[in-house]
């Protein structure tokens, strides 16, 4: 084990004794490590973090930031122990700091995703994607959430999944539909044929090695899966995401609300906890995003005043 890799381990360690979870760091600096290991790097300086943080060269600025943001917070661990360390500058990496607009996937665009999932070579892999990227639609659950689910969080006789210490450390339940909860099922079954003896058996979700699925690995077989699906940027700020599936949950029950006449705003504490937002104005965003769903609360909004009046 070299010293940066000793050093990282600690700082993980450290980390996650505070509460911190660095899943996704974690696994980010692990390839940081080996990087610099391969180049014979002793420890951390601003050229090497750049040219690593900088890959790969198709990739998005802003993936490129959050591997950054992961170095500079070893860095600064780093730099206690060895002053060599050199702490790289938060803007040596830029990213547009604008929040992106969501993509709502239509009916027909999902049906596409699932389909074009399930031709995934090999049919495990088919099946775990076209699985997965159905249940993020009809829930609107979080790609971490998701991945992260295990076998006995699911409740085969009553239909309900636990999602456990989410985000800001809650947890909650989600009834899902009986089709839903059949699929989940026929997934199951087929996991369990392959690596019933795997050490991620307790995981739902696993790879085509039997190990967990790794989120940035899913994001990348996600954008070839939208491509072949005929999915392309309605803006440079409205991009096919996984998490978008998350927004269309959201934005396809407020319509359905807002259309059967219900009393949304008495209902929107309802999403919000379906969702896990901690502040139901983390919910009322999405009124703004889509058209449709703003002209109908505008509309909703002036019967009102013409009431009142």
């Amino acid at each position: 084990m070299s010293r940066l890799s000793a050093a990282l381990q600690d700082y993980l360690a450290i980390r996650r004794a505070v509460g911190f979870r660095l899943k996704l760091a974690g696994w980010v600096l692990t390839r940081f490590v080996a990087y610099a290991d391969q180049v014979g790097a002793e420890t951390v300086t601003t050229d090497l973090a750049v040219a690593w943080a900088t890959q790969p060269v198709d990739a998005s600025p802003v993936w490129w930031k959050f591997r950054l943001t992961a170095v500079r917070g070893f860095a600064k661990h780093l730099q206690t122990l060895d002053p060599r360390t050199q702490i790289p500058p938060a803007d040596a990496v830029s990213a547009p700091k604008c929040r992106a607009a969501p993509y709502f996937y239509s009916e027909a665009e999902i049906v596409r995703l699932m389909e074009e999932a399930a031709n995934l070579p090999p049919p495990f892999r088919g099946m775990t994607y076209q699985t997965l990227i159905g249940l993020l639609a009809v829930t609107g659950m979080r790609l971490g959430e998701a991945i992260r689910l295990e076998c006995a969080d699911v409740d085969w006789e009553h239909g309900i999944l636990t999602i456990r210490l989410s985000k800001f450390g809650k947890s909650r339940q989600i009834p899902v539909d009986p089709s839903t909860l059949s699929a989940l099922k026929a997934y199951d079954q087929a996991r369990e044929r392959l690596y019933s003896c795997s050490s991620a058996a307790a995981n739902l979700f696993v790879s085509i090695r039997g190990t967990l699925l790794i989120q940035p690995n899913v994001d990348r077989t996600f954008h070839q899966l939208a491509g072949r699906a005929g999915l392309r940027p309605r803006s440079p700020r409205c991009r096919p995401r996984l998490h978008d599936f998350r927004h269309s949950f959201a934005i396809r029950t407020l319509l359905g609300w807002y259309r059967a006449g219900l009393d949304v705003q008495a209902m929107l504490p309802r999403l919000s906890t379906y969702l896990g937002h901690t502040n139901p104005a983390n919910t009322y965003w999405y009124l703004s995003a889509e058209p449709e769903l703003l002209a109908l609360a505008s509309q909703r909004l002036e019967q009102a005043w013409e009431v009142a009046s």
